[in-house]
Parts: C-alpha cells; sequence; structure tokens
C-alpha cells in the first residue's frame, strides 16, 4: 500500500477591509476610527475608515448634525456634500490623503 503525500492547501487571502464610506480597500496607512453616534454623544462603537473620509465627515457635518440625521453610513452617503466627494476619491489609492477645509456653512453655525 502506499501512502500519499498530503498536498500542502494554500490559503485564500485574507478578505481585504474596505472603507464604510467610500467602499475603497482601506490599506495600511492613513487610517482613523469613527463614531457613528459621537462620542460627546455616549457613542462607543468605532469603525476602521480612510483619514481622508473621515476628515470629509466632520468637516461638512456638526455632532448634533451627525447624531440626529447622520447616524448611519447610507445616511452620511446620502448627503449631498459627501456624496460628491465620494465620487471624488473613488478614483484615489487607498493610502491617499490631502487636506480637507472646513465647509463654509459649518463655520457660520
Amino acid at each position: 500500500m502506499s501512502k500519499r503525500r498530503a498536498e500542502p492547501q494554500e490559503t485564500p487571502p485574507a478578505q481585504e477591509a474596505h472603507c464604510p464610506l467610500c467602499g475603497r480597500v482601506l490599506g495600511n496607512v492613513n487610517i482613523d476610527r469613527h463614531h457613528l453616534v459621537p462620542k460627546s454623544f455616549k457613542g462607543k462603537e468605532q469603525f476602521p475608515i480612510h483619514k481622508i473620509c473621515h476628515r470629509k465627515i466632520h468637516s461638512a457635518l456638526t455632532e448634533r448634525e451627525l447624531l440626529q440625521h447622520y447616524h448611519t453610513w447610507d445616511a452620511l452617503r446620502g448627503h449631498a456634500d459627501i456624496r460628491s466627494f465620494i465620487d471624488w476619491v473613488a478614483k484615489k489609492p487607498p493610502g491617499f490623503y490631502a487636506r480637507t477645509a472646513t465647509a463654509n456653512r459649518k463655520k457660520f453655525r
């Protein structure tokens, strides 16, 4: 009787994590964590997100707006400014980062 040698099995590549806002692969640089319910309102759950996406959220919306209207990923993606940002950043590589300016309408609230 001949013994058959077991072939080494290849392990499938780990599924790459994606940014919950823009949908791009997260990569391993320029990553922040976002609270859907702001920490100032007792939010505890955090999600890994691109730093540029995180900055965009906080440049466009106040913490109260996040709490009251934009505490889900779908709601955030539905915001006009964030939607146009997502369309723009979709063409960028995962580690891309550029400074995000605060929206004028947020400065005067």
